[in-house]
């Protein structure tokens, strides 16, 4: 009996898009984007969007240009990060070997699940695909295949929404058809060398000599043909780096010389970035600002804390002498970015300073929960009370 097609890709549909229509459902169906109105560019476009020539990334100008009536959605600070790991949760519901690839789409192997048929198993990725709307509202396209190379170009073949099943035993004929630039590496640019070769289909490849295809692909004509013949041995891998380091950054719509501005911005950016840290069970040590100057020059300077802390106080007083130290010039700026470093596993702090340091870590897991993206519930601090947009 042939190995049952037991690898999955999932590929999130416009995630950031999709993520911020679950708090504005009425956005479902418009032309909207994910992006900064004047400096930023398009980091997620719905599909009506791009039905106009909005693409990802595409300047924000452009957009507008292309596409006048696009609405333009702010990014909504930890959904994204939030929405994912649910996304996979609920994936891991299914199967335990999940490879969580990035924020927006990963591989399932199903099997260690004891499907018996491959109906079976389109059976049960249904089920997911459906379940992933119902609880999370996330679209999401789904590709089975034998191994991981097909099954990714499946799952991006009909999107949104897309469900695609190569059957075992079928993968080389259903890429010959496929124009070249479907396989992954090969990008528009590359794909229009190649057709100045005569490489226009997957099954292009596959009807020349090895000498033409080291014309064509240089040292790489074997995996490359390799590809086209749909073969691929690497396995699902359940693990994934963990973070070497948090940040977040911010480019302002005008360039900004308010000290008091900027300062409150970065201490935002700590009161977002900790409570990531501690849902990772980490802590960290250094903290690095980051300035840059409209002439795209940039300094940043760094401090680090005599131990590792998952709490957001020890890090505020930092901020101000390290912007002073990083914006030595003081012309106006254009981004300003905090990030944390010298990434440790949570520890159990010395025992006279325990008792003080878990209640502090029970109050800021409190806060956590009340503060959940899109309803920032609780103020503690001045720089959190909310003041003109940065830039303007």
């Amino acid at each position: 009996m042939p190995p049952l097609p037991t690898i999955i890709h999932l590929d999130a549909d416009a995630f950031f898009v999709s993520c911020e229509q679950t708090l504005r459902p009425e956005l479902r169906g418009t032309k909207c984007a994910v992006g900064g109105r004047e400096r930023g560019i398009i980091s997620s476009a719905s599909y009506e969007a791009r039905a106009c020539g909005v693409y990802t990334p595409m300047p924000t100008a452009r957009a507008l240009k292309v596409c006048p009536d696009l609405y333009l959605i702010p990014h909504t600070s930890g959904l994204y990060g939030k929405m994912s790991r649910q996304m996979f949760d609920l994936c891991e519901q299914l199967t335990p070997v999940v490879q969580r690839n990035s924020i927006d789409e990963g591989y399932l192997d199903l099997s260690p699940c004891g499907f018996g048929t491959a109906a079976a198993i389109e059976e049960a990725v249904r089920r997911l695909q459906a379940r992933l709307w119902r609880e999370l509202q996330l679209p999401v396209s789904m590709g089975i295949a034998r191994n991981k190379l097909v099954a990714q170009i499946a799952s991006k073949l009909h999107k949104p929404r897309g469900f695609v099943v190569v059957p075992t035993g079928e993968e080389a004929a259903f890429l010959a058809p496929l124009p070249i630039g479907k396989l992954p590496g090969v990008g528009p640019k590359t794909e229009a060398a190649l057709a100045r070769h005569g490489f226009i289909r997957v099954d292009d490849m596959r009807q020349r000599s090895e000498s033409e295809l080291q014309v064509a692909f240089g040292r790489d004509w074997r995996a490359m043909l390799a590809m086209a013949w749909g073969e691929d041995d690497r396995p699902v891998e359940t693990e994934h780096e963990e973070a070497k380091s948090y940040s977040q950054q911010e480019t302002f719509a005008k360039d900004v010389a308010d000290f008091a501005e900027i300062e409150q911005v970065a201490k935002r950016m700590i009161d977002e970035l900790l409570p990531k840290i501690r849902r990772d069970g980490k802590k960290v040590c250094t903290m690095t600002v980051k300035v840059r100057y409209p002439d795209f020059t940039q300094v940043v300077h760094a401090r680090t804390l005599a131990a590792a802390t998952d709490l957001e106080a020890p890090f505020y007083p930092l901020v101000g002498p390290l912007l002073r130290a990083a914006w030595s010039e003081r012309r106006a700026l254009r981004l300003v970015s905090v990030r944390f470093s010298g990434v440790e596993e949570g520890s159990v702090q010395l025992e006279m300073f325990a008792e003080a340091e878990e209640k502090k870590r029970r109050l800021a897991a409190v806060l956590d929960k009340l503060n959940q993206p899109g309803r920032a519930a609780v103020v503690q601090h001045g720089h959190q009370l909310a003041m003109k947009p940065p830039g303007h």
